[in-house]
């Protein structure tokens, strides 16, 4: 349910919240053994907090009567920086910190003094942040390995499927992590092909931290490269698309990832680079809005197989097989 650390914190919040809590009750909120509760009490006296217990049949513990933890002192901006924080984690693909953000956004809430947390939550009130609809999901749990192999300079271990489909085994010396374009990258030294490159964290699989290090490089911008690296690779099909739309109802709809937008003829044009023709037809048809292909051939083709299958849905049959054209 929870690591260690956490559950030693959740006895320090039931002991804070509660005048007395017996060690069943504790043992039973934290899905644990007596004798292990009995660990996680050790620990915080050892760190200073003094709790006190009574032991026997019926034993409890308790926090020295009048003792509290000294409250955590924040300035207004240093408030709504967290704030803002914990809601900007959301639209970063990592779908399951947000149980998390939600538990330290009420942690904070109840550290703030009154005033203070009013203010914060009524800014918090008047701030709408956009979720791009090309985010990708993305493991936590892969990311934070990720993060410790980079905080330890610790090469790492996976399996890496191409935009193509191909398989590969990778070791990398990973220098950073990258959010861009609504996906997450690693960026560092590949051993396979013996040279710098990027991965997207949805590709890989089986991440594990190796026992060999590395000496990263001073001063690179993983960033800078990964921009660069990025605008270099040849795109998989240049899409041009007329909106008939003004931009305004557009805005904020479409990403702005290898996308150009520019009015037209009353309405707008779109120019992208996409590897999902299928997944980029559907965004199209869930803007609401005539538009028109201009290319490629191959996304009009797209929506002739869309449009196929809809048929077959709209008369209640089943669509046993729709096979994609195959590759030249």
């Amino acid at each position: 349910m929870y690591d260690p650390s956490m559950r030693v914190l959740t006895v320090l919040e039931l002991l804070q919240a509660r005048e007395t809590v017996t060690g069943a009750e504790l043992a039973r909120r934290l899905e644990v053994s007596p004798r292990t509760v009995q660990r996680y009490v050790a620990r915080l006296q050892d760190l200073g907090i003094p709790v006190e217990g009574r032991r026997g049949v019926g034993g409890a513990y308790r926090l020295k009567p009048g003792f509290r933890l000294p409250p955590l002192m924040f300035t207004g901006e240093e408030a709504l920086s967290l704030a803002l924080g914990l809601q900007a984690l959301r639209h970063l693909g990592l779908t399951a910190l947000a149980p998390a953000a939600q538990a330290a956004s009420a942690k904070l809430g109840r550290t703030l003094p009154h005033a203070l947390r009013e203010s914060v939550q009524a800014l918090e009130g008047a701030v709408q942040l956009d979720a791009s609809p090309w985010v990708v999901p993305t493991d936590a749990a892969l990311l934070a390995r990720l993060l410790e192999a980079v905080r330890g300079t610790r090469t790492v271990h996976f399996g890496y499927v191409s935009p193509r489909g191909e398989a590969t085994s990778r070791d990398v010396d990973v220098y950073r992590a990258v959010h861009l374009g609504g996906r997450w990258y690693a960026v560092g030294w590949c051993h396979l092909r013996g040279a710098r490159r990027c991965f997207r964290l949805d590709r890989m699989r089986g991440l594990s931290v190796l026992e060999a290090g590395f000496i990263p490089p001073e001063a690179f911008d993983a960033l800078a490269y990964l921009r660069t690296t990025l605008t270099d690779l040849p795109p998989t099909h240049q899409i041009s698309v007329w909106l008939d739309a003004p931009p305004e109802e557009l805005r904020g709809r479409v990403s702005q990832w290898h996308t150009d937008l520019r009015p037209e003829g009353g309405g707008l044009r779109l120019e992208a680079q996409r590897e999902d023709l299928e997944g980029f037809a559907a965004f199209l048809l869930g803007l609401g809005c005539a538009f028109r292909v201009d290319g490629p051939p191959e996304l009009r083709e797209v929506f002739g197989r869309l449009a196929g299958r809809c048929a077959v849905a709209g008369a209640g049959g089943t669509l046993v097989h729709d096979p994609a054209p195959a590759a030249p």
